[in-house]
């Protein structure tokens, strides 16, 4: 009996120590594939918003869209009573009318004043005509330019689309007034969409401009998108340097047992977007960058880690 106990012995120790090891190396490739491998779940879809603010001031009299209507390029989106800039313009019209005439009429005195000889005519009464010639030259091309901003003007009172996408949080209405400068509606431009992960500094060494990425959004766990990542952040608010209100630094209580790593923004590109994702700024995205890896790889590290550390 004692052989068959010592031999029972010897298999359950085998036993409990083939258990320990997978469970150390378990525990290793799961801390390789969720703390070391490039991924997070703090992603964002981001998007290039324009702000469209009318270059003249005037009641707005026809809105051509609506909310979250698609737009491209060009389309006109509202339009500003035009009046005063139409009348403007013909102002500046008769004014430059009226300085081309007085232009011409200098010319001919000037030209006719110095075909005269100087007994006819003083060397000084040339160059004055000369000179009243030039000014009203000089008077014209001001009331032409003049006339140029009467018809920009009139012309920025239809207010067009400035790229493709979006319109967003529309509050604008027929009959308001609008401002120069003044924002009125925001178009999104739906060429511009991009994901940005929120990556701990623990895992940057991992990530270069130029790798593949992939990502999965909350509302569609199914599709797997791909992308690049375009750029890494070089720079996030430090609040220990906020300023109070003498200017000083307002440093923050640190706790010296408990480090909590950064999360530095990393912009991805996207690939492509099926048709069936409605993609809108804000949605919630896991990202992880590189390729995927398998339980296979994670394995391979930790029996090469332990290899190494033993």
């Amino acid at each position: 009996m004692k052989p068959f106990t010592r031999l029972r012995s010897l298999f359950r120790f085998g036993l409990t120590a083939c258990a320990l090891i997978a469970a150390v190396l378990g525990a290793t490739a799961l801390w390789r594939h969720y703390m070391i491998s490039p991924w997070t779940r703090d992603g964002r879809v981001r998007v290039e918003t324009v702000t469209v603010a009318p270059e003249v001031s005037g009641r707005l009299i026809a809105l051509k869209v609506k909310d979250n209507q698609t737009v491209r390029k060009g389309d006109v989106l509202f339009v500003v009573d035009s009046n005063n800039y139409r009348i403007a313009r013909d102002q500046a019209q008769a004014a430059l009318d009226g300085q081309g005439h007085a232009q011409r009429i200098a010319r001919i005195k000037a030209d006719s004043r110095a075909r005269l000889s100087e007994l006819a005519v003083s060397r000084e009464d040339r160059e004055s005509y000369e000179s009243a010639a030039n000014v009203a030259t000089s008077a014209m091309e001001a009331a032409r330019a003049q006339l140029e901003r009467a018809r920009i003007d009139f012309e920025r009172t239809v207010v067009r689309a400035p790229v493709n996408g979006y319109i967003v949080n529309l509050r604008l209405r027929e009959g308001d007034y609008v401002s120069v400068g003044q924002p009125a509606l925001a178009v999104l431009d739906s060429d511009s969409f991009w994901v940005a992960g929120y990556f701990e500094e623990t895992q940057l060494a991992g990530v270069h401009p130029g790798d593949s990425a992939r990502f999965t959004l909350m509302g569609y766990p199914e599709q797997v998108l791909t992308g690049r990542v375009d750029s890494i952040s070089r720079g996030i608010a430090d609040q220990n340097a906020a300023g109070s209100m003498a200017e000083l630094s307002n440093v923050n209580p640190v706790f010296t047992w408990v480090r909590l790593a950064q999360r530095i923004p990393v912009r991805i590109a996207i690939d492509s977007v099926p048709p069936e994702i409605t993609l809108a700024a804000g949605m919630t995205a896991t990202v992880a960058i590189g390729k995927p890896s398998t339980f296979a790889d994670d394995m391979d590290f930790a029996i090469r880690f332990w290899a190494r550390k033993l």
